[in-house]
């Protein structure tokens, strides 16, 4: 009854975006720039998310992509690609959550004539709606609490990646992306407002290939919306056991900190064209005494076609090429 009248009767409510731990694993989700931009004709993937257990009902989100390059010009070094993806986010006694779905437009170039630096651009439209079930939770007046009990809702991104890899051996990344630019409003009563807030997130990542085939990827994050803050330090080995055509097998596992929230330990497996993650959040916020330090598990699978069947070293191979 309280956190009912909390979410619906405060004059100006607040939300969150979904949340995932595997930043690279699906990258569309966090920026519409990568939309298509990976070498390979297509690329689906399914990520699950379950977060605090321990919690009455915990948080479950499942997210599903698919995107592609629809114009790759050789000449010009350039594509348009096209992305799509759907989410599921429900949490609670009231089963709180949304569904929506976006588009996603992205165009990539590169820069030089070395085919080893691109920059790539996106942005990103969709709609859903948010609501909560109150068919377990007894209320007195309902009408006095709430209008409705679903919000639809429209939400507008962009963004813009890089990659450089001046060797084989060595590459950088980074991505900055804007979401909620129009700050959609999911009330569910005329008389307050409840905006999804703008969220700015900025990410980096680097891979030194030291030996053979063992490399290195450090990994620096961070994201904002409204009061809310996220920081997130990590660094992953990577083991390729095979790159030969047909049989490209690789694993990689990390450790990662999340500012003042969590401890991340993350695995994945590739194998041809899939790549299978598994990461796990020990949670050591302020929630611990009630989330016995369980924080959330969390589960990715990747396919991705290859549009010519070769395998190559680098992280991101030409992707008009």
């Amino acid at each position: 009854m309280l956190g009912l009248t909390l979410c619906i009767g405060t004059p100006c409510g607040k939300s969150q975006d979904i949340h995932f731990s595997q930043i690279d694993i699906n990258p569309i989700i966090y920026n519409p720039a990568y939309t298509g931009f990976f070498d390979g004709g297509a690329r689906f993937g399914v990520v699950y998310r379950n977060q605090w257990a321990s919690v009455s009902r915990a948080f479950q989100t499942v997210a599903a992509t698919g995107e592609c390059a629809v114009v790759r010009r050789r000449y010009y070094r350039d594509g348009v690609s096209l992305g799509v993806m759907l989410y599921n986010d429900r949490a609670g006694t009231l089963q709180y959550g949304s569904t929506a779905g976006n588009i996603s437009i992205g165009y990539f170039k590169a820069i030089g004539n070395q085919g080893n630096n691109f920059i790539s651009v996106g942005i990103q439209g969709g709609g859903g709606q948010s609501g909560f079930n109150t068919a377990e939770i007894d209320m007195e007046e309902p009408s006095d609490l709430m209008e409705k009990t679903t919000a639809n809702f429209f939400t507008l991104a962009a963004g813009a990646a890089w990659f450089y890899q001046p060797t084989d051996e060595l590459y950088f990344k980074l991505a900055l992306a804007g979401h909620n630019l129009n700050r959609p409003n999911i009330s569910y009563s005329t008389m307050s407002d409840a905006f999804i807030e703008r969220r700015l997130s900025s990410y980096a990542r680097v891979e030194y290939r030291s030996w053979s085939n063992i490399s290195v990827l450090p990994l620096v994050a961070f994201m904002i919306q409204r009061n809310y803050r996220e920081a997130m330090l990590g660094c992953d080995v990577k083991w390729y056991v095979s790159e030969s055509s047909g049989n490209n097998l690789s694993f990689c596992g990390g450790i990662h900190y999340r500012w003042r929230d969590a401890a991340l330990v993350e695995l994945a497996a590739e194998w041809n064209s899939f790549v299978f993650a598994l990461t796990y959040d020990a949670n050591i916020s302020k929630l611990t005494p009630a989330s016995k330090s369980i924080g959330s598990l969390e589960i990715g699978i990747i396919y991705r076609t290859n549009s010519d069947k070769r395998v190559k070293r680098k992280a991101l191979p030409c992707p008009v090429m």
